[in-house]
């Protein structure tokens, strides 16, 4: 049975390999550092099974095989805050093909170069479709599995198509696109854990409070805009709207759309994280969405994909606006 822990132990060995990568190179004039960072993240993927593990023999002892102390983890975690906010993690000049050499390879691809990224979808959907259930994979895990196995399969088609036979190009491609986004790229993990940390603490219970004061009786078309708007907003501040869901859905959506009002719990719940999808084009705090593609493209105003999704976002959250409360009741 394939287990989806395996997957993440992948991808902290690819972290640990470009680590490896970033050490070595001298072009890079914060190698050492940037190494350390990446190399203690991808640590951090087979250790943390060791602290759950920990955690399931705390519950049903003699649950787990082997088992590992949260705290060194903990002091990972710490370390990896230093390294970044100190500004400790640079990048190295790219191993790269000339201009000339990428023009001739996008002229004899064509629209070929789209294949690889499809395959990731294709492998997740058949995986969720037809192999949930049927014991290869773990329990509930299909998706998230097959959407792993997807991504290595799209690295194997993606080598055959462009008629690339070293592993070691695309790690080095791969290895360049992290040093571009750097710390960014923990972004949205790191807030969608701030979401759930704002739930445990009561927040979204203390929202609901506050609006529940303001809003009048049984007024449900208020409710839903409080809802959405506030899904939008959260996720402006928070950059995430997972992190923002479990507040807002906390304060509102459930208590007062779906149990006061008898909202569609599938069409409350749904449309309210499209609000909150909403807010992320709007956003900064969204680094791997607007602040990321900035750097990655050279423009030359970093909010320049935030000022030209603004009006979309906005209409979105209208239209979400609208549909919940043609829908939802």
């Amino acid at each position: 049975m394939i287990k989806v822990e395996w997957l993440y132990w992948l991808i902290g060995l690819v972290f640990v390999v470009m680590a490896a990568q970033m050490a070595a190179d001298r072009t890079n004039p914060k190698r050492w550092t940037s190494a350390a960072f990446w190399g203690l993240l991808g640590l951090t993927f087979p250790y943390g099974t060791g602290v759950v593990n920990a955690e399931l023999n705390a519950a049903q002892p003699g649950s787990a095989s082997w088992t590992l102390p949260a705290e060194p983890l903990g002091l990972a975690v710490l370390a990896l805050i230093v390294l970044a906010g100190f500004n400790f993690i640079g990048k190295g000049v790219p191993v790269t093909t000339t201009t000339a050499q990428r023009e001739a390879s996008a002229a004899r691809l064509g629209s070929k170069i789209f294949i690889p990224a499809l395959t990731i979808p294709v492998v997740a959907i058949v995986c969720a479709s037809f192999l949930d259930g049927s014991g290869l994979f773990e329990t509930g895990k299909a998706t998230l599995i097959g959407l792993g196995l997807g991504c290595i399969a799209a690295l194997a088609v993606g080598m055959f198509v462009t008629g690339e036979r070293k592993i070691s190009v695309p790690l080095h491609a791969g290895r360049s696109m992290l040093e571009a986004m750097g710390s960014a790229l923990l972004l949205p993990q790191l807030l969608a854990v701030l979401g759930s940390i704002f739930a445990v603490a009561g927040v979204g219970t203390q929202v609901g409070t506050l609006v529940n004061d303001v809003l009048p009786n049984n007024s449900k078309y208020l409710a839903v805009i409080a809802y959405c708007v506030g899904m939008f907003l959260f996720t402006v501040i928070m950059g995430n709207a997972f992190a923002a869901f479990p507040v807002m859905t906390a304060a509102i959506g459930w208590p007062v759309l779906i149990q006061q009002m008898h909202g569609n719990e599938a069409a409350v719940l749904a449309i309210g994280m499209l609000a909150g999808f909403s807010g992320t084009l709007c956003t900064p705090m969204a680094a791997n969405f607007n602040i990321v593609p900035a750097s990655l493209l050279e423009l030359k105003d970093q909010y320049g994909p935030i000022k030209a999704q603004l009006p979309t976002g906005l209409v979105l959250l209208g239209c979400n606006i609208v549909i919940m409360a043609l829908f939802a009741y």
